[in-house]
Parts: structure tokens; sequence; C-alpha cells
């Protein structure tokens, strides 16, 4: 008669802490910025491969177990975009793929965020596009800084947190105990960005350049919308792309009797001839975040990047932990 062996029964594995479940990954776009937020929240980097076939396709693969873990995917989807974006979508499908319990896609600097509604006829809304591509590559959060427009959190069907890099540009210019400072919006467009600004840098009054675009990245300033005679002015926008408005903005404001012009952007974007334009001199200071990576072939004396690693690393935690997000900011 054949007996089945009895085999011993494997010991209970302990619970998982919720500490255990996170998991920090990075994509190609910023590892910089992910290592510093993994300091933060004291975890490391989890491992993964990243190549490139002969043709330009990609590849990723995670290189631990993550089942039944909270993954978070950091990846700003700055230049060149489509890789960036391509490599994003890949990340996500390969973590549902690995039985994650939640993938949140940490996306410091959102791309294709300028088209978020229709202009003329025949257009793509890409901002909408791209936010599907995301959610139904298998996202389930996503956490994004200073959106070029808020709206694009309607986009998504899926939690979406929103956070904000003012309050670490507002830290830095507080330390510099400018005096006489207006806010300036660069467009019609950023008022509440600036009017928020302005409020929490002491009520400090706002101003308006009245701008009038001709084509992309192209852009005809025209007057100013309040005093700005004898002030030090501060520009604030969400991104720098290239320079154009910030730096015509800059000039007017010459013009207008301004004494010191300072320019604070969240996502450094810099596409050509931006850093001709910023070094002018027609700025006392460039004051950025570091959500896109600034190579050093891109630093010119008037540049200052500020880290948003410790926000992000906060936020995460405390998305992790089921704690308000929106408490930060009050």
């Amino acid at each position: 008669m054949i007996r089945s062996a009895t085999l011993p029964l494997p010991l209970p594995e302990p619970p998982i802490s919720s500490h255990d479940r996170l998991r920090l990954f990075s994509g190609s776009a910023n590892v910089p910025l992910a290592q510093e937020v993994a300091r933060y929240l004291g975890i490391d980097l989890g491992p993964m491969v990243r190549k490139r076939f002969a043709d330009g396709e990609l590849y990723v693969q995670i290189q631990e177990s993550i089942r039944g873990c909270d993954v978070y995917l950091i990846q700003p989807t700055c230049c060149p975009v489509n890789d960036r974006l391509m490599e994003l979508l890949i990340m996500i499908d390969a973590c549902r793929r690995a039985s994650a319990r939640q993938v949140t896609a940490v996306i410091p600097y959102y791309g294709y965020a300028r088209a978020d509604r229709k202009t003329a006829g025949r257009e793509s809304i890409t901002a909408k596009l791209v936010a599907n591509l995301i959610t139904e590559a298998g996202a389930g959060r996503i956490l994004a800084m200073d959106l070029h427009s808020a709206q694009i959190q309607g986009y998504f069907d899926i939690p979406f947190d929103h956070v904000y890099g003012s309050p670490i540009l507002l830290d830095y210019l507080k330390s510099k105990q400018l005096t006489d400072i207006v806010v300036v919006s660069p467009d019609v467009g950023g008022v509440a960005r600036a009017r928020a600004f302005a409020k929490k840098l002491n009520d400090a009054p706002l101003a308006i350049i009245d701008k009038r675009r001709q084509a992309h990245n192209v852009a005809e300033v025209m007057n100013v919308i309040g005093d700005v005679r004898g002030k030090t002015a501060v520009l604030v926008d969400d991104m720098i792309d290239t320079a154009g408005t910030i730096c015509e903005g800059a000039r007017l404001l010459r013009r207008e009797g301004a004494r010191q012009v300072y320019a604070c952007a969240t996502h450094a974007v810099f596409s050509p001839p931006a850093i001709e334009r910023l070094s002018s001199g027609v700025l006392e200071e460039v004051i950025v975040t570091n959500t896109i990576p600034v190579p050093e072939d891109k630093h010119f004396e008037q540049l200052t990047v500020l880290s948003v690693a410790n926000l992000l690393g906060e936020t995460i935690w405390r998305i992790h932990e089921d704690s308000s997000v929106s408490s930060m900011f009050r």
C-alpha cells in the first residue's frame, strides 16, 4: 500500500507592518530626487532593471517581491517627455502584474499639462489623454506637484493628491529678508497662484502683467496692472520653459520702475534658449525646485535650486499612514 508522506505545516509568517509594506522605486528621470526622498523615509530605493532594446523599446523589471505592498513610483515626465511617460506606464504595469496592493504614481512634474482644454478646433486635450493612460496602466493613486492647472485633478477617477512647492519657495524668500515686495503674476491665468503666494508672503501687494500670446512659446508683453515702482518684484509661475514670458516680464517691470526683480517657479523645464535669457542679468535671482533635474551645464550664476524631497517624502508617508495631506499647507 502506498502511503502519502505527511509534510510538516510551515510556520505562519509574522504580520507585515505598515512600514514594511512601503516600497519606493525610481524611474530614470530624476534618481537624485528619489534618493533624497528615500533617505527622508528611512528606506532604500527598490532594485529595478531598466534597459532599452536595439529598436528603442524600453524594458523594466522589478527585482524584489512587492506582493501585497504599497508601491510608490517617482517619475517626473520631463524631457524627453515621451520616453519618461512610457517608462512610467511600463513601471506601473510591471508593479500591477507583480500583485502590488496599490501603485501610486508620484509625478513631481506632470508633462503634457498645457493642453488642458480646447482653445481651437481639432485640438487634442493631452492632459486628459495622459490621465487616461496612467489610469489604464494600473495606477491606483496619483501624487503630483504644482499642476499647470488645478482642473487636471478632475481628469482622474482615482484619488489624486496635489501638493505645492510654494512653502519651500516662500521659506527661502523670507530668509532673504527682502523689503517692499510686490508679487507679480506673469499672466492673467496665474493670478490665483500669485494671489495665494502674496497672501503667505505677509500679504504683499499684487501686480499682473497683461500678456498676449501670439503662438506657443512666443509671448508679447503689453503692460503692468499694479504699482511696482521702487519695489522688489517677485515673478511667480508654475514653470519656466523657454523663459520668454519671465524675461520679457522682468524687462517690463524694470521699465516701470521696479528696483529688483526675482523669479520663482516650481518646475525648471529650461528649454533652449532659456539659459541665455535667464543669465542675461535682467533678473537678480531665479529660484526653482528640483522636481526636474537641472544638470550642471544648465546652471548659471543667478540660479538657486531648492529641494522638494522632504515635502514629497512627508506626503508619501502621510498617504501611506492615511493621514491628512492638506494640513501640511495650512
